[in-house]
């Protein structure tokens, strides 16, 4: 079924069995009637409010207030910035809200809820399946803000739960053998929304809901969980966990998302760690549409159910399993209605002397230079418009010269996009998501100039 959703058509909040455990961490798991229980007493123990902003970070208590909402009718709110004015702004926005975290030091001026402390003890309940209309508003995903003011998309419950199906079948996830997921992403973007909460609620995987950003960290996590292992992270972390030649445990798979990883980072995973090294492509307002193994080439494949379409303005549009037909933001070469590949952001293309290119994949090219810890390629605003405009690189790489890297970028990419000048910083103002937001680039960009 795709675009519309049948009426009376429901779908599952939990498709697992009542024993199964959806999240584990340290010293710790949690069964599917866990879940059931303690969704079911914060659904009656928050306040009414129209909407409920879930600010919590242990994945464990984000999914059991995302269940108590779904119980409630209730849309959960799911931003990246959780700072007091961008709050505010919700509520103004949306109607009265309540916010709910785990961390006693968050402010927040909404009516708030702190769940910090430890986890009350549940009698056995019912744990009969909950059925949800599959068109109910599940959550509001607002983007991370990097090409732009952050926007929200609305996600049904139907759509959710296909695009899990989905998933778990592209990423064979098998109930003889249920995945163990180690996020490194937080469950509040998109991509950690999808990966290490959905999963678990419609897949055969558990998610780790325990500290898991480090490399030591990362290496604890996948230690304490049973095999087979996932690891969901950014390009960002692998080059971290290079760098810091940390040994894992068997990895049956690797998945990144949030910008574009370079083939000799994914090369070099798969050889460090014995592993397959996966990229998910998507956004916050599609959600996870398609994948590759980095290193078998530049096709992605979409997902069962997902297919692509040309638009009237000469764009893409996806359409997928009772989702509405929605408009890539991207630009792809359509290879077929499930095979494209890559060229950018719209945003995110660039024309110089006749010829274009992706600043991500130009950033990805970057950040593969050995010596290189993180950077990012930047447009001025300027560049259509004035002939003499150019590129300009940020870098993160201690003990590598701009000039040495500026010659190995001239043997890697066309000159036209070679920058007027690499530009080296201590450390590059990312959120947590791993994202670069638009205010900050251009904060950057501002002191640069200043100090030029």
């Amino acid at each position: 079924m795709s675009g519309l959703v049948p009426p009376d058509f429901a779908v599952p909040l939990i498709a697992r069995a009542p024993s199964d455990v959806l999240f584990r961490g340290p010293g710790r798991s949690f069964t599917t009637a866990d879940l059931l229980a303690e969704a079911h007493r914060l659904a009656d123990a928050l306040p009414d409010a129209a909407r409920l902003v879930n600010l919590c970070r242990d994945r464990w208590r984000f999914a059991a207030v995302l269940a108590a909402s779904a119980l409630r009718g209730q849309p959960c709110l799911l931003t990246s910035d959780a700072s007091p004015e961008r709050l505010r702004s919700l509520a103004e926005r949306f109607g009265p809200a309540v916010s709910v975290a785990d961390d006693p030091a968050l402010p927040s001026p909404l009516r708030h809820v702190c769940l910090a402390g430890a986890m009350p003890a549940h009698e056995a309940g019912d744990t009969s399946p909950v059925m949800l209309p599959a068109d109910r508003l599940a959550a509001i995903v607002f983007t991370s803000g990097s090409t732009g003011e952050p926007v929200g998309t609305g996600k049904s419950w139907g759509e959710l739960a296909a695009r899990s199906a989905a998933a778990a079948a592209r990423f064979e996830l098998r109930p003889a053998a249920p995945a163990a997921i180690v996020g490194t992403v937080p469950a509040r973007h998109m991509y950690g929304f999808e990966s290490t909460i959905l999963l678990p609620l419609h897949a055969a995987a558990s998610s780790w809901c325990g500290p898991s950003f480090y490399p030591s960290d990362i290496r604890t996590a996948l230690a304490a969980v049973p095999a087979p292992r996932v690891l969901v992270t950014t390009p960002l972390q692998l080059r971290a966990l290079l760098r810091a030649n940390t040994d894992l445990p068997a990895v049956a798979r690797v998945i990144s998302a949030t910008a574009p990883l370079d083939v000799a980072t994914a090369l070099a995973s798969e050889r460090r760690w014995d592993t397959e090294v996966w990229e998910i492509f998507g956004a916050t307002e599609l959600g996870s549409i398609a994948s590759r193994r980095t290193v078998a080439g530049a096709e992605w494949a979409t997902y069962d159910g997902v297919r692509l379409a040309p638009c009237e303005n000469g764009g893409t549009a996806v359409t997928g399993t009772l989702a509405a037909p929605r408009a890539l933001g991207d630009v792809v070469e359509v290879l077929d209605p499930t095979r494209f590949r890559l060229v950018g952001r719209g945003d995110d293309v660039v024309k110089l002397a006749g010829r274009r290119a992706s600043l991500a994949g130009l950033t990805s090219i970057l950040t593969g230079i050995d010596g290189v810890a993180d950077g990012v390629f930047i447009a001025p605003d300027d560049l259509d418009e004035r002939p003499t405009a150019r590129l300009e690189a940020f870098v993160v790489a201690p003990g590598r010269s701009a000039a040495a890297i500026l010659a190995e970028l001239r043997g890697r990419i066309d000159a036209v996009f070679l920058p007027r000048r690499v530009v080296l910083m201590e450390a590059l103002p990312r959120n947590e998501t791993g994202k670069l937001p638009r205010r900050a680039l251009q904060a950057m960009r501002a002191a640069d100039v200043e100090d030029a």
